[in-house]
């Protein structure tokens, strides 16, 4: 395998097996690349359906066969901003918060050598390590959050780290606030906490999706750093049954698309992670659509700027 000089050294895959399987003429070297594509495929929590941990490998091989033409900037994007994969880390052990330790590591290594990390999971657990170095970095960093849940709960099961709490572990920082969209299950529990902090927390439920408008929502995020965090269930579970909890009534790909457009004009993505695959044998449709989904997430915040920090 490459090496990277990062922080610690950090493995690369060959182009051809990672992200978009690119061919070797067309590869960037880490110098040269602006996005990398971080593999985690932790499965520590989960409560209801498994199988976060084999998300990143159906991910990488779905993104073999998306296209790399994009008609909405009539280019190959990619080349504008270039992209490495690293290899996939054997994931720390009990307890979680080793690996939440583990992966904060890499996405500060990576945010030190002036890389834009993309994650992707794994279950939404991971979301507070993966943030960490962001909360120190940016003291005016806002989160997206698309998702079926909250996330607000002080902990579920026994474990304050679970992935039912990623949210509310996120926003023990105290500066931090969060915009949410397609939320259509929280928990009595959390209500409290929500409107304790109506302040710094704007929930956009799925419910009123046909009432979104994108402007209002996207107005929290003027002009600052925005670290975009993407649980797969927050897609309807007709177009995502491939996730621990599929949730009917949920947002679709014009939904996300667009409002993750508006986001990118409107502030600046600094980091992003995608979660919750748990890809179904012989059904590749989800799977497809996380990849399509990452090179998307990707080009909207790197073609608006050269440095993605």
């Amino acid at each position: 395998m490459l090496k990277c000089p990062a922080t610690p050294p950090l493995a690369l895959m060959a182009p051809e097996e990672g992200f978009l399987g690119l061919d070797p003429a067309d590869a960037f070297s880490y110098d040269e690349a602006k996005a990398v594509v971080v593999p985690f495929g932790l499965e520590a929590s989960v409560s209801y359906g498994g199988g976060t941990a084999a998300g990143p490998a159906a991910f990488l091989t779905a993104s073999h066969q998306v296209e790399l033409f994009d008609e909405e900037s009539w280019s190959e994007p990619f080349r504008n901003w270039g992209v490495v994969t690293l290899a996939a880390p054997e994931i720390a052990a009990e307890p979680i918060t080793a690996a939440l330790d583990q992966i904060a590591g890499v996405t500060g290594a990576l945010l030190k050598d002036g890389k834009f990390p993309l994650v992707v999971g794994g279950e939404h657990a991971l979301t507070p390590g993966a943030i960490r170095p962001y909360l120190e970095r940016f003291p005016d960093l806002v989160v997206l959050q698309f998702d079926a849940h909250a996330d607000l709960r002080d902990g579920y099961d026994g474990e304050h780290f679970s992935h039912a709490a990623a949210m509310r572990r996120v926003l023990d920082d105290p500066a931090v606030s969060l915009v949410s969209l397609g939320i259509r299950n929280i928990s009595a529990s959390e209500i409290p906490f929500l409107e304790a902090n109506r302040d710094r927390i704007h929930v956009h439920w799925a419910k009123d999706r046909k009432n979104w408008n994108v402007e209002e929502i996207v107005a929290p995020l003027k002009g600052r750093p925005i670290y975009l965090t993407f649980d797969v269930d927050g897609f309807d579970s007709s177009l995502m049954p491939a996730t621990g909890t599929p949730e009917p009534g949920g947002i679709f790909w014009d939904d996300a698309i667009q409002i993750i457009r508006a986001a990118a004009r409107t502030g600046t993505i600094v980091g992003a992670d995608i979660c919750e695959l748990a890809p179904i044998p012989g059904f590749h449709g989800p799977d497809f659509l996380v990849a399509k989904l990452a090179y998307k997430i990707l080009s909207y915040a790197l073609e608006k700027r050269g440095d993605p920090n």
